[in-house]
């Protein structure tokens, strides 16, 4: 493994375990410390992934840091799950408006010469994961504003990862059930 890729695994690494070093650290911390945290994770990211949808998510994260820093407001760096499923949801959705999909793109590694019936599949796919980042942005908003930390650490920090895993595994499942040829053929 190379340092970029290790590197970007400890970025990936740290990103999920934001909520829960944000819930531990909350009212011990100063909100502007975890906010430089959200800031370096969200740039770190940018530049090793050289994407333009994660130079969005840190321009935001810049945002969301510096209203906890003069604010010194932790529900700022709280919000970090919210803007990065508004991103994920204007990736995915202008995808759809601007083919190919996320999804078809991410298929076309691994089949070049995707059918038109795949083409279909990836784009309710994608159109499915903007369902989802819709929601799950607005349940972490819920957490955010209303919810105890406890609360918002919990749903941010595993209960949203265990509903992207299923979805994913679910829809690895339907897949395959789809890909599959009829019997007798």
């Amino acid at each position: 493994m190379g340092m970029r890729s290790a590197l970007n695994w400890a970025l990936v690494g740290l990103t999920v375990l934001y909520p829960l070093v944000v819930y531990a650290t909350i009212g011990r911390v100063a909100p502007q410390w975890l906010a430089l945290l959200i800031v370096v994770l969200a740039v770190g990211r940018a530049l090793i992934a050289q994407q333009k949808f994660w130079w969005l998510a840190a321009a935001g994260a810049a945002a969301l840091g510096l209203a906890a820093w003069l604010g010194n407001d932790p529900l700022m760096v709280k919000l970090y799950p919210v803007w990065v499923n508004a991103v994920m949801l204007a990736v995915f959705g202008y995808s759809l408006l601007h083919p190919p999909s996320v999804v078809e793109r991410l298929a076309r590694l691994q089949e070049p010469a995707l059918p038109a019936s795949g083409v279909r599949y990836t784009r309710k796919v994608t159109l499915v994961w903007c369902l989802f980042f819709g929601l799950n942005g607005a349940v972490a908003a819920i957490t955010a504003l209303w919810g105890s930390d406890a609360v918002w650490a919990f749903y941010n920090g595993l209960l949203a990862y265990l509903l992207m895993g299923c979805l994913m595994g679910g829809e690895w499942l339907v897949r395959r059930h789809v890909r599959q040829p009829a019997p007798g053929m």
